[in-house]
């Protein structure tokens, strides 16, 4: 009989000489090795970029302004206050239209006696026109009297010019019915747009003049950007061209040149330029001259690789970006950057189109390091 130890030798040695079967290589590690780091990466893109300068703006108001009274009077009551919301066509303040309703029934009635005064000029002027007719028949017969002929028809011209005036008094009675009617409708002041009270001018009891100020209104939702570009910048900035803005601690938006005003400052070397913001902007809470920044073009767009933001660490005042190998782990490479352009920086140095480097999780990693990963979104 063989001693043990010999047959724990023999096993040993054929356990040693069998092959070992492994899994993929992405999370093969020696043992010992720490496992795979979970990262995200995006891939070194080439993109067109256009360099842009920040401008400051404003939010201007496209409708906004002073709504004034029309016809004079006291103040009967003002039915809004600063910061009432207000729609087309409401009523912000009624001036006392006693006067006012006593002149359009006036005026009805007056209409009513031009009324009557035409239908009796005409009715009479068709009586002598009439009579008239009935003479010259009569040019050719002994009882045809020449005198009576004249005189009859001097009343048909004389009732023609009756009837006429008559028919100028009744448009005239009408014309003044109309602006009665006018008057009283504008003793109720309206809003001419949608928006809200920024100011009051008056209080209830004030007498009104023609064109006295009752409230300041702004549509509040209907805005435009206005700014001051510099002179070295307009060549970039022109009708219908596309830029962005940032709003505050809102998002960024887009905007659309409207207008560049031929007028240029001669003391700052600037022009006003109106920018017409998408529609779609649902910002609330927007407020007049409230400040923008207008990322404006400078200098012609270009082609040129670039890589996320997120990719970039700073390690002793130096740039670094971790890169996917084609081993599943990842090596440290220091990068040259240039332009940056929304969340992404060109590329001059130290990376090529198509690498795929860690945007998330690159704080803990380390040279060489197995790594597995997904793209971020």
């Amino acid at each position: 009989m063989r001693a043990p130890g010999v047959y724990a030798l023999a096993l040993a040695a054929s356990l040693m000489l069998m092959p070992v079967f492994t899994g993929p290589s992405v999370a093969q590690n020696q043992p010992g090795d720490p496992p795979p780091a979970s990262v995200g990466v995006d891939e070194v893109t080439v993109k067109s970029l256009l360099q842009t300068a920040p401008v400051i703006g404003r939010l201007v108001e496209r409708q906004s302004g002073e709504v004034a009274a029309r016809i004079s009077g006291p103040v009967g009551a003002l039915n809004v206050d600063v910061g009432t919301r207000v729609k087309e066509g409401d009523v912000l303040a009624e001036i006392i239209d006693d006067e006012l309703r006593a002149s359009r029934d006036l005026a009805k009635a007056e209409v009513a006696e031009s009324v009557a005064a035409e239908k009796t000029a005409q009715a009479t002027l068709a009586l002598a026109r009439q009579e008239f007719k009935r003479l010259e028949k009569l040019k050719t017969s002994a009882a045809f009297s020449q005198a009576r002929y004249d005189d009859k028809r001097q009343d048909v011209i004389r009732l023609e010019s009756e009837k006429a005036e008559a028919k100028a008094s009744l448009e005239r009675a009408r014309a003044n019915l109309k602006l009665a009617e006018i008057n009283l409708y504008n003793a109720f002041i309206r809003a001419p747009y949608d928006g809200v009270v920024s100011q009051r001018h008056i209080m209830t009891g004030a007498y009104l003049d023609v064109g006295d100020s009752v409230v300041t209104l702004i549509n509040d939702s209907l805005w435009e950007i206005e700014a001051d570009v510099p002179a070295d910048h307009i060549a970039g900035v022109s009708p219908g061209n596309q830029i962005t803005f940032d709003l505050g601690s809102r998002k960024t938006y887009t905007a659309q040149v409207r207008a560049i005003v031929p007028d240029e400052n001669p003391r700052t070397r600037t022009r006003a330029v109106r920018f017409t913001p998408d529609p779609r902007m649902t910002a609330s809470g927007l407020a007049a001259n409230e400040t923008v920044v207008l990322h404006l073009p400078k200098g012609e767009s270009r082609e040129a690789a670039t890589v996320s933001k997120d990719a970039v660490i700073i390690r002793q005042g130096q740039k670094l970006v971790y890169v996917i190998t084609d081993n599943q782990s990842v090596q440290i490479s220091p990068v040259k950057l240039g332009l940056a352009v929304g969340d992404r920086f060109e590329v001059i140095d130290g990376l090529a189109a198509g690498d795929l480097v860690v945007v998330r999780g690159n704080e803990r990693l380390q040279p060489g390091q197995k790594v597995q990963f997904e793209r971020s979104p």
